[in-house]
């Protein structure tokens, strides 16, 4: 990476913050009331999914750490927080570069700006997260996106209830797949690293094309976007193959333990795939400039890993993607389930 392209630019985290705030879209209109009842069920219900995860994965986590309800400040707060992790590295570069204070504040600024952008506008589609990128010896969160949560299920017009618990299983699902499996977090920060040392860009992009990486990671962003070079091409493979996991395996179990839990999973899921499939148009575009279309395959290619591997071989032979970074799924393993079975099986 070109030192001196960095030593021109940085990140004003606080403006970030302010710009995401500002053009977050306002959530539902609720009483006081109805705002603490919807949060008080959604901590139940988050409670509520755990025993039947565990059933199905097979895998336990810690039961120490509750999901938190938030809003979507505290979501923008997160990932600000979570990117400042991740970049750190990026950032100590440009502290040793010494810029001047002026050009340091337009960088800064404008850099704070596009990013605060992008996270506003997400901060009303993410239903939920688990925090990935923490300070070491810091355990992640499971976030609860109250407002957009409840949002979406007045917008499906379903059952307030079973959607909450609905969105809490596969949210669930995230908290333990990195709570049993302790390198998981570690592994896939290692590969944002690896992305970062990669890049000869200069600081505003390798910012952009790094936070196409985060945004991925919370779910609603395309890697797409990010790849530049031939070895940051190699991480992005790897990190596509890792994330169509990763959300295949939670939809795979919300979807099969919803039946027996859920009375109306049916039409829940008819209704938010529609609605997954057929966005407006301003949200079309907005789709497109962030090349999310590619993450909503990695849910379908992920869950028909998953679904192909669980009947072949069970979940415990599917389980066996847990044991190392060498067990994961390759991104051409995740279309050729197949493969993998094999190369388990040898």
């Amino acid at each position: 990476m070109a030192a001196d392209n960095l030593a021109t630019e940085s990140v004003d985290w606080p403006l970030a913050i302010a710009t995401a705030t500002r053009f977050a879209t306002s959530g539902p209109v609720l009483t006081r009331l109805e705002t603490q009842a919807a949060v008080d069920m959604l901590r139940e219900l988050a409670l509520e999914a755990v025993e039947p995860v565990r059933r199905v994965t097979g895998l336990i986590a810690p039961s120490g750490s509750r999901a938190q309800v938030v809003d979507r400040r505290a979501w923008i707060e997160s990932n600000i927080a979570g990117m400042q992790v991740a970049l750190k590295s990026l950032t100590e570069r440009v502290e040793d570069g010494g810029p001047p204070a002026l050009v340091r504040s337009i960088g800064a600024s404008g850099s704070a700006v596009q990013l605060g952008m992008v996270l506003g506008w997400l901060s009303g589609k993410v239903l939920g997260q688990y925090e990935v990128f923490t300070e070491p010896g810091q355990p992640g969160r499971l976030l609860l996106v109250a407002p957009t949560i409840v949002q979406v299920e007045q917008q499906l017009q379903v059952e307030s209830r079973d959607f909450r618990l609905w969105v809490c299983l596969h949210e669930e699902t995230h908290r333990v797949q990195f709570g049993a499996v302790p390198w998981l977090g570690g592994y896939i920060a290692s590969l944002v690293n690896e992305f970062i040392e990669a890049s000869d860009l200069s600081f505003n992009d390798t910012l952009r094309r790094v936070t196409a990486v985060m945004g991925s990671i919370a779910r609603r962003t395309s890697l797409l976007e990010a790849v530049q070079s031939p070895e940051q091409r190699e991480v992005f493979n790897k990190m596509t193959g890792v994330m169509s996991l990763l959300e295949g395996h939670a939809d795979v179990v919300m979807d099969d333990v919803g039946p027996k839990v859920i009375p109306s999973v049916a039409l829940i899921r008819e209704r938010f795939t529609q609605r997954r499939n057929s966005p407006k148009a301003i949200e079309a575009v907005a789709r497109r400039a962030l090349g999310m279309e590619m993450k909503l395959r990695q849910y379908t290619d992920g869950a028909a890993f998953v679904r192909h591997v669980v009947d072949a071989v069970g979940m415990s032979g599917f389980n066996q993607v847990w044991t190392s970074p060498q067990t994961l799924p390759t991104r051409t393993e995740i279309t050729d389930p197949g493969a993998w079975i094999k190369r388990m099986a040898s």
